[in-house]
């Protein structure tokens, strides 16, 4: 079936059809023709990035020929009317006129006007996983040559054959969790990692055509597939030339990821005499990365906090900074949400020198398809203090495009929440959960992303019942362990406790199981959980509010008691915002935003 507003051409897109006829018409190249500011998406084949493409003015030797009318004379016999005694024929030697053309070749000097390409600067295979974006074209030889952003930087001019032209990329494999109470279904445009008009710009999602066959399912008008009974179907997305298919899966065990809350939670000692209470967002600090970087609102030093922890020790443990982000990685004037890769950073996972970050725009977090970017950094070889940079041209290009090969950006796509977020060595798992859901029982999005492209490329949804569909579990935040393992945490705030719940995944079917959980609200005003992880070393949970890091046993490694307050500690950030939470061997990675930044927790006790 067909989406809504399908094949219809924008007045946009009208425009810009008609600026490149009249470009393609005109003699005249020598100014850019503009169009508005797109997404372009770079393709395998490499060409070459110049610094500029401009007309100049050019004294050449021009080689000319001309032709003239030249006199000459021939000897001709010509015979007598007489004849001799004999009787034989007399002949006359005459001149006679003739005229013939001749070529003369000359050199003059002429001035004319030829495209000359500025400095070479590298190639656009640099550029294969940045965000790459252009709002003006030249036309040299019949070849549009485009001036490219990348990662919020201008750089320069390259062929758009350097793009991807007319191509849809989606996932391959989608399998859904057999759900009879799922009331709204699969999102088809989910499976979308990009698809490209014919001069490689990325097309709005909602311009795709989606068609489903299948004897069994079917696509709804607004795009949505149901889950609510087994069956297989083949996605076919199409836009002008470009053309993909996905293979989509309803699973048919209805009583998959059904299982028991039967956890006895373990209850707290959390001082009587002190009422734990956080702040909202809403009272948080103002301080915001800057679209500009200059020389003056770029960091130079690090930030630290110190906390109070349960005990009352005011140095139980502290924060320090190990990575300001950059301020954001799109051009200035990104206005639509695909184009733009904030610095409003919601989610991250450490893996060993690998960060990875969830990016939605101010806002979006709280809409239920929640949209954005993750961005992976290999933190190797840089400085953290430069990264913040790269959107501006403080550094030298040569430092910049080292920097750029060590970032990638990921097709705009769905994040939910974007707080659950974790990894592996190849992989990037998302679960793209709504935090407005109420927990409803409805199933949950869980999204793999390639760390070598930041493509997706699997697709999964589960449930999690407690008995029935009267009893969902709908996790907010969650932590990978492996491949095939999640760890999620669920607020149960009517019996005011939290659970612990194991997800593991055999093939693309799950199966959930609670292992542990705490009698408290922890936060006595109801705060949003800011962040969750298991530290494997340790063998226990981290709980994020803001201000406040909550340590609880997870008894996964039987080295601590599951459900079983240990400490937790009190931070004065400034009402700066806690924004997701990682975990790597023994170490601990907390997220803030106003400026977004990474910090290490140190000294907490084991």
């Amino acid at each position: 079936m067909r989406r809504f507003a399908l094949g219809m051409m924008t007045s946009a897109a009208l425009m810009v059809g008609l600026a490149s006829q009249v470009q393609a018409s005109s003699k005249d190249y020598s100014k850019s023709t503009k169009t508005d500011l797109v997404t372009k998406i770079m393709g395998n084949k490499s060409y070459q990035v110049y610094s500029s493409l401009k007309l100049e003015e050019v004294t050449k030797k021009v080689k000319t020929k001309t032709k003239e009318k030249k006199k000459y004379t021939v000897k001709k016999k010509v015979a007598v009317k007489k004849k001799s005694k004999k009787g034989k024929t007399k002949y006359k030697t005459v001149k006679q006129v003739k005229y013939k053309w001749v070529t003369k070749t000359a050199y003059k000097n002429v001035k004319k006007k030829e495209w000359k390409f500025g400095k070479k600067l590298t190639a656009s295979a640099d550029f294969r996983y940045a965000h790459v974006q252009s709002k003006s074209y030249k036309v040299k030889g019949g070849k549009r040559y485009y001036y490219i952003y990348v990662d919020g930087r201008p750089v320069g001019y390259v062929n758009e054959k350097a793009f991807t032209l007319s191509k849809a990329n989606v996932v391959s494999q989608v399998s859904l969790v057999n759900n009879p109470s799922d009331s709204v279904g699969f999102n088809a445009e989910d499976a979308i990692n990009y698809v490209t008009d014919q001069h490689g710009s990325l097309v709005d999602n909602d311009s795709v055509e989606i068609s489903c066959k299948s004897a069994k399912l079917n696509i709804s008008d607004t795009g949505y597939v149901s889950s609510r009974k087994a069956g297989t179907a083949v996605l076919t997305f199409k836009y002008g030339k470009a053309k993909a298919t996905s293979k989509l899966t309803v699973r048919g065990d209805a009583k998959e990821g059904i299982s028991s809350a039967d956890v006895t939670p373990v209850k707290t000692d959390l001082p009587k005499n002190k009422k734990i209470e956080t702040w909202s967002a809403s009272d948080g600090a103002s301080l915001s990365s800057s679209s500009t970087v200059t020389s003056e609102d770029a960091v130079s030093s690090s930030h630290k906090y110190w906390a109070t922890n349960m005990s009352g020790n005011t140095k139980g443990a502290d924060i320090e900074t190990i990575f300001y982000h950059p301020a954001v990685l799109s051009a200035p004037g990104s206005s639509n949400l695909e184009a733009k890769v904030s610095s409003a950073v919601q989610g991250i996972d450490v893996y060993d020198n690998d960060l990875v970050t969830s990016n939605l725009d101010l806002g979006q977090a709280d809409n239920w398809e929640a949209r954005g970017h993750m961005v992976y950094y290999n933190m190797r070889k840089v400085k953290k203090y430069n990264w913040q940079l790269i959107p501006s041209k403080m550094l030298s290009f040569n430092t910049w495009l080292s920097y750029i090969k060590n970032i990638k950006v990921s097709p705009y796509m769905k994040l939910g929440h974007g707080q659950s977020v974790g990894s592996t060595k190849k992989y990037v798992y998302v679960l793209a959960n709504w935090n407005r859901s109420i927990n409803w029982s409805n199933s949950q999005e869980l999204i793999r992303v390639k760390k070598s492209t930041m493509e997706i490329d699997k697709i999964w949804t589960f449930k999690v019942w407690n008995g029935s569909a009267k009893y969902p579990r709908i996790f907010l935040n969650a932590d990978v362990i492996d491949d095939n393992t999640l760890l999620a945490l669920f607020h149960n705030a009517s019996k005011h406790r939290y659970e612990y719940w194991k997800i593991s995944r055999s093939g693309d079917s799950f199966k959930a199981k609670e292992v542990g959980a705490t009698g408290s609200d922890l936060i006595s005003n109801s705060a949003e959980v800011q962040g969750f992880v298991w530290n494997s070393a340790y063998d226990v949970y981290y709980i994020a509010f803001n201000d406040y890091l909550f340590k609880i046993g997870a008894g996964l490694d039987d080295k601590t008691d599951a459900g079983k307050l240990l400490n937790y500690y009190e931070f004065d950030t400034g009402h700066r915002e806690f924004e997701g939470l990682s975990s790597y061997g023994p170490e601990l990675y907390v997220n803030l935003n106003h400026p977004t930044e990474t910090l290490k927790v140190n000294h907490i006790t084991k």
